[in-house]
């Protein structure tokens, strides 16, 4: 479920979009498509990013500890139910090179030893 401020958080971004992109055009009047689009996507690549750490943070897998066992994700090796270790932390870069932090669950698995971060 989302809440009011990552509501707000998103139309904020998204209101500099377009603030940003009026500007832009206003001093780039003889900008071709090329040079609009790069412009545009560099704006947008901001509020992608926002929102892919904001919904991937409100998953379920975010805190595998919260889930009962039947619901936990699976080991990819030997298909044993992981067990939460605790949060890390992790940065990733999104398709247009942003950073997106996220801070989840490190399910290891404790037949085979393998770890991960669950997907999701």
């Amino acid at each position: 479920m989302w809440s009011a401020d990552v509501e707000a958080r998103w139309r904020e971004l998204s209101e500099e979009v377009i603030t940003g992109m009026a500007e832009w055009r206003g001093q780039h009047p003889r900008a071709t498509l090329k040079e609009i689009e790069a412009a545009l996507d560099e704006r947008l690549a901001r509020v992608r990013a926002r929102m892919l750490q904001d919904t991937a943070l409100a998953s379920a897998a975010a805190d595998v500890s919260q889930l009962p066992e039947e619901e936990r994700p699976r080991c990819p090796e030997c298909g044993h139910v992981l067990e939460a270790r605790g949060q890390e932390e992790r940065t990733l870069r999104t398709t247009y090179d942003r950073p997106v932090t996220l801070r989840r669950s490190y399910a290891h698995c404790p037949a085979c030893g393998a770890g991960l971060f669950p997907p999701g």
